[in-house]
């Protein structure tokens, strides 16, 4: 996707999730129990002023979170997403800065990541408000899903297994095929770690061929894999354990 495309959207969603919010701050969040929308708020703040100083510092910020904490989430999001956004415009999408992901040390990935970032948050709060969920684009939506697969779930398990636990030990590395918007991800699950690729961007072996399938409309593939749906507008062949263990590896891959 486009580095300014990622920052439209970027800008909507997160007017939506303010908005969405601030309905009732204390609203229950079903999709991340323990929370209220004014967690969401508060969370999604803090995580933009973390990625604005690590950009502007290059280096993590420490100690963390800033204190003292703002009595109103409102104003503490307002305050993450403007040092975000000048950090973000300020620079190339290409200029080098700290990032956790090895392959890509760029602004772009702040833009990216954090786009992803806000849009499953904006969901949260959607959930929490009892309010139908916004279309989400399906480039974006796609982006997401490509995101979690490849950045999240295999590139954890190669750099921090120890995150994904008995989930990981215990696969055997059978595949599980993730579909939607006519493109498709071949997903191995195997102890030594997972390896994730969108079919056409390597070749795929007799030993690939998958063992379980999940296929859906982009907007509602990238919210399961999230954990923000039970699958009931998806596609499910194959063994159900598989796709099971899939979603127990993502679960740990995006704490």
């Amino acid at each position: 996707m486009d580095y300014q495309r990622y920052l439209e959207l970027l800008d909507r969603d997160c007017a939506r999730l303010r908005e969405t919010a601030l309905r009732d701050l204390g609203a229950a969040v079903p999709s991340c129990p323990g929370w209220t929308a004014a967690h969401v708020l508060l969370h999604v703040g803090e995580v933009f002023l973390h990625k604005a100083e690590a950009m502007r510092g290059g280096a993590w910020p420490h100690p963390w979170p800033p204190e003292p904490e703002p009595a109103h989430p409102a104003g503490y999001f307002d305050r993450g997403l403007s040092e975000l956004r000048a950090q973000l415009t300020s620079r190339g999408p290409e200029e080098p800065t700290i990032t956790w992901y090895d392959p890509d040390r760029t602004v772009a990935f702040w833009g990216r990541r954090m786009a992803q970032e806000t849009v499953i948050h904006r969901v949260d709060a959607e959930l929490a408000a009892g309010e139908p969920i916004a279309p989400i684009p399906d480039d974006l939506a796609l982006d997401g899903i490509d995101e979690v697969l490849v950045t999240f779930l295999a590139y954890t398990s190669m750099r921090w297994p120890e995150e994904l636990g008995e989930s990981l030990k215990g696969a055997d590395g059978r595949t599980v095929s993730v579909g939607a918007g006519g493109r498709r991800w071949l997903v191995r699950l195997a102890p030594s770690g997972v390896e994730a690729a969108e079919i056409g961007a390597v070749e795929v072996g007799e030993g690939d061929v998958e063992r379980a399938s999940v296929f859906g409309r982009p907007q509602d593939v990238l919210l399961w894999l999230w954990g923000r749906g039970d699958g009931g507008a998806l596609s499910f062949s194959g063994d159900p354990a598989l796709v099971e263990r899939l979603r127990a590896l993502l679960k740990g891959a995006t704490q």
